[in-house]
């Protein structure tokens, strides 16, 4: 049919063939008050030259977290990756982040799936696990709903999940975005003046479908009340736990004190901070959660003739299963991502994980002894076990103190807290793992120092 239009400009040829005269003709289902009247305030059109130049100049103003002291955490750490990860994770055989949907000739990556299952399962004590999920605030959200449909029938407080109030916001509003739509009452559980989860208030939780904190929390706090929780809130709450994994070379996993649902993320395992590139989630859960539980899960079989096979076991989206019956709208996961992580948990073997949590905890200790001995530094947590990251209170806002750290010292110094919460202008998060060594410790506390001394 177009063959047979008149000589005119490709759009015009496609509105004509569509019965239309103008491009505003393909918007009149849209209603006039919401259209947007003005045009984009949008630079005019450039060349390929152009884009490319303008490109590289704003890559250049990045400063790469590897160039230079980087003391910055808050959900994303800089851990050692062995150089093995990356050359095996871009090997053809394994260079796509979409989960095979053939096993019949996708076996060896469903091998590698099923063995970065039963790791993550060996490492938080649960006996089942998923292939990853897209996030740590995603596999939470999924988790808390999850919890919701397997408890609500028992539950004395229908459809009510308790929350951690020292969980990062952004993970929090996730939680909310996935539990309004399904009309789920999230409440907050307190924290006291050490950080520490208030016991005395899981008590309310009881009856409800789901409790859910992490360990270590957001200001890097190991709290050992946590092992107490699940006697508190009884088998019919679900206690699900967010963990740092780096720290399950150390501290007891959450399945050996009753969690049913752990969830966390797996970045520190196989990549480093991606400022917003892709990264990996965590879930495992028990035997009771399987079923409703989001993702999916490879498992080991038989094929046909006796030998040994690998196959989607259970894939709870609904491309997989009716519609009505989906217990997730997951669309993929990090496969590729969470291979690395596999492969990285795979080269450090137990003996290694605890060596890399030990490096971790002396590094975290020993960076905040030092800041500690500057006049005017205080801790905020003066008698927490700390792992990774712990918060400092100084005289004068945090930022202050970050753009002195930057321009003068080149150090990114740590996340100033009040963006998270904007009473805590003047406190900062310090991590330092286990690419931080003395050296970095002793010129942070110096510039720490400089900056105070230029207010005196």
């Amino acid at each position: 049919m177009v063959d047979q239009l008149p000589n005119l400009g490709r759009e015009e040829e496609m509105l004509t063939a569509m019965g239309m005269t103008s491009i505003d003709d393909l918007f009149t289902d849209i209603p006039e008050n919401v259209r947007r009247v003005e045009p984009l305030d949008l630079p005019a059109p450039q060349t390929e030259e152009q884009i490319l130049r303008e490109a590289r100049m704003l890559l250049g103003m990045n400063i790469s977290v590897d160039s230079r002291p980087s003391f910055l955490g808050a959900g994303l750490y800089s851990n050692f990756v062995p150089t093995m990860v990356p050359m095996l994770a871009t090997r053809g055989e394994f260079l796509t982040a979409y989960t095979p949907y053939q096993p019949e000739v996708s076996q060896g990556m469903l091998q590698a799936m099923w063995e970065f299952q039963t790791m993550v399962s060996e490492l938080v004590g649960l006996p089942v696990s998923n292939v990853s999920m897209y996030d740590a605030s995603t596999a939470a959200a999924e988790a808390l709903t999850c919890a919701v449909r397997i408890h609500d029938r028992k539950a004395t407080q229908k459809s009510t999940v308790y929350v951690s109030e020292l969980i990062p916001p952004h993970r929090m509003s996730v939680i909310h975005n996935y539990t309004q739509g399904a009309e789920i009452v999230v409440k907050t559980i307190p924290h006291g003046d050490d950080g520490l989860l208030d016991l005395s208030a899981v008590a309310a939780a009881e009856g409800a479908c789901a409790v859910y904190v992490e360990q270590p929390n957001a200001m890097g706090l190991l709290d050992p009340g946590l092992c107490e929780l699940k006697s508190i809130v009884g088998e019919n709450t679900a206690l699900v736990v967010g963990v740092q994994p780096v720290s399950l070379g150390l501290v007891a996993p959450p399945g050996d004190y009753g969690a049913d649902i752990v969830v966390g993320e797996g970045q520190p395992f196989g990549i480093g901070p991606t400022a917003g590139g892709p990264i990996y989630g965590l879930f495992a859960c028990s035997q009771a959660y399987i079923r409703q539980m989001p993702g999916r899960i490879v498992g080991q079989s038989m094929d046909s003739d006796g030998q040994q096979a690998f196959t989607l076991t259970l894939s709870t989206r609904e491309q997989h299963i009716r519609r009505h019956r989906a217990t997730s709208n997951i669309c993929s996961n990090e496969t590729l991502i969470a291979l690395m992580g596999a492969m990285h948990m795979a080269l450090l073997g137990p003996e290694g994980l605890q060596t890399l949590a030990q490096r971790n905890a002396g590094s975290c200790a020993a960076a905040k002894a030092a800041l500690l001995a500057v006049e005017g530094v205080e801790s905020v947590h003066p008698n927490g076990t700390h792992f990774n990251e712990f918060a400092i209170s100084l005289p004068r806002p945090a930022a202050d103190l970050l753009s002195f750290l930057d321009e003068e010292c080149d150090i990114t110094g740590g996340f100033d807290l009040s963006q998270w919460w904007p009473e805590r202008e003047n406190q900062l998060l310090v991590c330092a793992t286990d690419q931080i060594d003395l050296e970095d410790i002793e010129e942070l506390a110096e510039g720490i120092q400089d900056w105070l001394e230029g207010y005196e």
